[in-house]
C-alpha cells in the first residue's frame, strides 16, 4: 500500500467496522510473518465471520440480553469431541511455538466446524478452546470466558494441555474397491491386521455382489489405507 496511490488502509476504520480483534486475527491469518502479503478487505470479512459463528457456538444470539447458548451443557464430551480438541490443543501449540500463526488459526476454525452443529456443547470442549483464542483475539475471549461463569480474567489461567493418547482415533474408515472402484468402507481399528482386513473386505455383502460368486484374482491390502478387490 502506498500513500502517494491512494490506496492506504485506515486501521481505525477497519477497527470501527470490525473490530480489534478482526484486525489483529486477520494480520496473522495472511500468512507466514516474512511473506509479503497482499492486503484484501475480503479476508477481513472473512475472518470477522469466523469470530461471529464462534460467538454464536458459545452465545444465544437471537436473546434480547447477552446468555450461553442453551446448547451449553456440564456434560463430558464425546469421544470425537475430546478428539478433536485434543488434536486442536496440539496443533495450536507448536504453531505458536514456531509463530505459524495462520496455521493454528486454521486448526481453531476447523473446530469451530466441529462443534458448530453439535446439538450438544459440553463447556469442557469449550473452556480449552477459549484459552486457545485469547492470543488472537483476547477481547471476544475475554467476553466468553465471563459469560462462561468465571469472574476472573483468564489472562492469568494455565495453556491448555493435549494427552497424546486422545489425539489416536479408535477406528478408521478403510476404502474397499473392487478393480478400482470403491464400493464399500470397513470401519475398524487403526491397527487391524492386514489378513483381517482381507477378510472383512471379501465378507462384504457389496463386495460379493461384484464378485458374483467368483474367486478374486488379488486382493492388495494396505493396513490402514486401503483394500482393492481384483476380481
Amino acid at each position: 500500500m502506498s500513500k502517494s496511490r491512494g490506496n492506504v488502509i485506515n486501521p481505525d476504520e477497519v477497527v470501527k467496522d470490525y473490530g480489534a480483534d478482526s484486525l489483529r486475527l486477520y494480520e496473522m491469518f495472511m500468512g507466514p510473518l516474512e511473506a509479503t502479503k497482499p492486503w484484501s478487505m475480503r479476508g477481513v470479512e472473512g475472518v470477522y465471520r469466523f469470530l461471529s459463528r464462534v460467538w454464536r457456538v458459545f452465545m444465544d444470539d437471537r436473546a434480547e440480553e447477552m446468555k450461553l447458548n442453551p446448547q451449553v451443557t456440564a456434560g463430558a464430551p464425546d469421544a470425537e469431541t475430546l478428539r478433536a480438541l485434543h488434536q486442536t490443543i496440539k496443533r495450536v501449540t507448536e504453531d505458536l511455538d514456531h509463530m505459524r500463526f495462520n496455521t493454528a488459526i486454521a486448526a481453531m476454525m476447523e473446530y469451530t466446524n466441529h462443534l458448530t452443529p453439535l446439538a450438544s456443547k459440553p463447556r469442557a470442549a469449550l473452556e480449552p478452546f477459549v484459552l486457545l483464542l485469547a492470543p488472537f483475539a483476547p477481547h471476544l475471549a475475554e467476553e466468553l470466558w465471563r459469560a462462561l461463569g468465571h469472574a476472573e480474567t483468564l489472562a492469568y489461567e494455565s495453556w491448555p494441555s493435549f494427552d497424546p493418547a486422545l489425539l489416536v482415533a479408535s477406528t478408521i474408515e478403510i476404502p474397499v474397491q473392487v478393480n478400482g472402484k470403491l464400493r464399500s468402507k470397513l470401519v475398524v481399528a487403526p491397527d487391524t491386521a492386514k489378513e483381517e482386513l482381507e477378510r472383512l473386505a471379501l465378507a462384504d455383502p457389496k463386495v460379493q455382489e461384484k464378485l458374483a460368486g467368483r474367486a478374486p484374482k488379488k486382493v492388495i491390502v494396505v493396513p490402514g489405507k486401503l483394500v482393492n478387490v481384483v476380481g
